[in-house]
């Protein structure tokens, strides 16, 4: 007997995950597939880490994390962005994506949708599915200067089921971030509808053009239907560490308390010691990732541009870029030929919905010398005739 809910069966695993698994353990595969660099952990946030762990810090946690991450988090906002984040509005989370789907478990109910800009981060997607909504997306469109949001359209899509509306910036895949004079509309929209505003800012210090993308939490009251989702993953290098924090209404702490018992109970003393020291003391590594995800862009997006029958969009943020090649409409089948015939791990768009489903993403957060091996193989994988 099957007791599995419907909307889990029906659920796909991600189209990159189909491509992963071809390559996964294999040395001579160069992974330009998954959202993180090539870089370990610095050093002083995993000493600082074991420093906690041989110390004794292994017992159960605050729900909303110790109280030194949780201070660590405001001082951050206050000196990046100038704000003042109180303390009962931070929340910090078992990674981003418990991020999430807490939010998702804590505003919609069966029937609701949820708005999103597309192409787009497909857990998020999959989180309003797992709670029962439906999603709804709004594509950006593309041109030769990047991606740009057409902000009415998106307006459209909400009617009166609709809970919230998500949007990462920078976005993943498209490195589009909502400029100051857009994110003043949506906010104002969604005040006068009562619809959150789900604001992913994971890459948000992963920008070329200026020092960081510009935070919801910047313009939004302490009031207001705004949730702020970040991460440790991308910035501070510390994917495996599974970390995140949420800046939520403040009115939901109670729910927020509940939740997190409900879920996690809260996560680990000793690793948050190590974000502790990442917010505190990693603006020179974040500083120089970012540098080094600058050139690592200008390679790809220079071989791309330079590859026959192949559109490159340009970014301006995040380590992505998403690309399409002439004759090529099955960009899961494509990438998992780049895997077995040239050695290159890529992401087929479709993973990021249905308006991108004929691109290819590709991550290029990697040292120069692996990523100009990977686009010398992927020369010669498309221009043979893929």
């Amino acid at each position: 007997m099957n007791i599995t809910r419907e909307a889990i069966l029906s659920m796909p695993d991600s189209p990159i995950i189909d491509v992963w698994r071809l390559g996964v353990g294999r040395s001579d595969v160069i992974g330009l597939w998954a959202g993180e660099s090539d870089l370990p952990t610095p050093q002083p946030f995993c000493d600082a880490a074991s420093r906690a762990l041989a110390a004794g810090h292994t017992f159960y946690s605050q729900n909303r994390g110790i109280p030194e991450l949780r201070e660590a988090i405001g001082g951050y906002y206050a000196r990046l962005c100038g704000v003042t984040v109180e303390d009962e509005r931070i929340a910090v989370t078992s990674s981003g994506m418990n991020a999430v789907m807490l939010i998702a478990q804590a505003i919609i109910e069966p029937g609701d949708n949820v708005v999103c800009v597309s192409p787009s981060w497909p857990n998020i997607l999959r989180a309003v599915t797992v709670t029962g909504g439906h999603v709804r997306e709004v594509p950006l469109n593309r041109g030769d200067d990047g991606w740009h949001l057409d902000l009415q359209r998106l307006f459209d899509a909400c009617d009166a089921r609709t809970r919230a509306i998500y949007y990462a910036s920078p976005g993943n895949p498209t490195g589009w971030m909502l400029e100051d004079g857009q994110q003043r509309q949506l906010l104002e929209f969604a005040r006068s509808r009562g619809i959150a505003i789900l604001a992913d800012e994971v890459y948000q210090r992963i920008v070329y053009d200026r020092p960081y993308a510009a935070s919801m939490l910047e313009i939004a009251t302490p009031d207001d239907p705004v949730f702020v989702i970040n991460s440790f993953s991308k910035a501070w290098a510390m994917t495996g560490w599974r970390m995140g924090w949420m800046v939520y209404p403040r009115q939901m702490l109670d729910t927020f308390e509940k939740l997190i018992q409900f879920n996690t109970s809260g996560g680990q003393a000793f690793l948050q010691a190590g974000a502790v020291v990442a917010l505190n003391e990693g603006e020179p590594f974040v500083r120089s990732f970012v540098e080094r995800c600058r050139v690592g862009q200008r390679i790809a997006l220079d071989r791309l541009r330079a590859l026959p029958g192949v559109e490159v969009v340009p970014n301006h943020a995040s380590f992505y870029l998403m690309f399409s090649v002439d004759g090529v409409s099955d960009t899961l089948e494509f990438c998992k030929r780049a895997v077995r015939e040239a050695g290159v791990g890529l992401a087929p768009g479709i993973a990021f919905g249905e308006t991108s489903a004929q691109q290819i993403r590709l991550c290029y957060a990697r040292s120069e010398a692996s990523l100009i091996e990977a686009m010398d193989r992927l020369e010669t994988f498309v221009t043979s005739g893929r």
